[in-house]
C-alpha cells in the first residue's frame, strides 16, 4: 500500500531500502540524534537495519505497527512510523517520525503525517497520538500546523539520547477532523 500527496510518498519499508536507509541516516546523524530513541542501559538495541525491518514487518503483520518510509519526488527522506496500535474499546496508536534535513522546513513531515494519521482513521482508529521532546521546536511546529490537541507532559516518558525525557503529548480523535486531516493541512497552506 502506498500513500502520496503534494510529492510527498508513503509505502511500506522494505529490505531493498537498506543501502538508501543507511546513506540518509549517516548523512543526518547529528541532526537526529537529540530526538533518537536509545535503550535504556542493559537493554539490547537492534543494531542492523534488517533486524529492525524484520521486527517492523511482524509487528505490522500482527496488527501493532505501520512502518513507512517518506519519499519527496521519488526519493527515500525519512520514515514515519504507527505504532503501539491498540484496537478494542481504545483504536489507538501514536506516531513517530524524522526527516532528512536537507528537506527539512518543505512541508514533508506535515504533508505525511497528515496522509498516515487519515489512514489510521480509514482502518478503525479512533484515535493518534504524537509525542515530542519539549525542545524539539521543528516537531512542535509540524503538530501545530496539523492541529493536534495539546494534552500536556508526560515525565520521563522516553527513553531519548541516552537518558529518559519528557515528552509533551499532542493527539488527535477521528470526529475532529471530519474532512479528513490532510485537507485541513492543505486549505491551512
Amino acid at each position: 500500500m502506498t500513500l502520496s500527496a503534494d510529492g510527498v510518498g508513503l509505502r511500506p519499508v522494505h529490505r531493498r531500502d537498506a543501502a538508501e536507509w543507511r546513506e540518509v541516516r549517516r548523512r543526518n546523524a547529528d541532526w537526529l540524534a537529540p530526538w533518537e530513541a536509545t535503550p535504556p542501559q542493559g537493554a539490547a538495541p537492534e543494531t542492523t537495519f534488517g533486524g529492525m525491518v524484520r521486527f517492523m514487518l511482524r509487528e505490522a503483520r500482527d496488527g501493532r505497527m505501520m512502518p513507512f518510509v517518506i519519499t519527496y519526488d521519488r526519493r527515500l527522506v525519512g520514515q514515519v512510523t504507527v505504532s503501539g496500535i491498540t484496537w478494542g474499546s481504545l483504536c489507538s496508536a501514536h506516531v513517530g517520525y524524522w526527516v532528512d534535513s536537507a528537506v527539512a522546513g518543505r512541508g514533508i513531515v506535515p504533508t505525511a503525517l497528515a496522509l498516515v494519521t487519515d489512514h489510521c482513521f480509514a482502518h478503525g482508529l479512533h484515535r493518534v497520538e504524537v509525542n515530542i521532546r519539549p525542545e524539539n521546536r521543528a516537531s512542535l511546529r509540524v503538530v501545530e500546523k496539523l492541529g493536534f490537541r495539546d494534552e500536556g507532559l508526560r515525565r520521563a516518558y522516553l527513553h531519548i539520547d541516552g537518558a529518559w525525557r519528557d515528552h509533551r503529548t499532542f493527539a488527535l480523535c477521528a470526529e475532529e477532523v471530519p474532512g479528513g486531516l490532510l485537507a485541513r493541512w492543505r486549505a491551512a497552506r
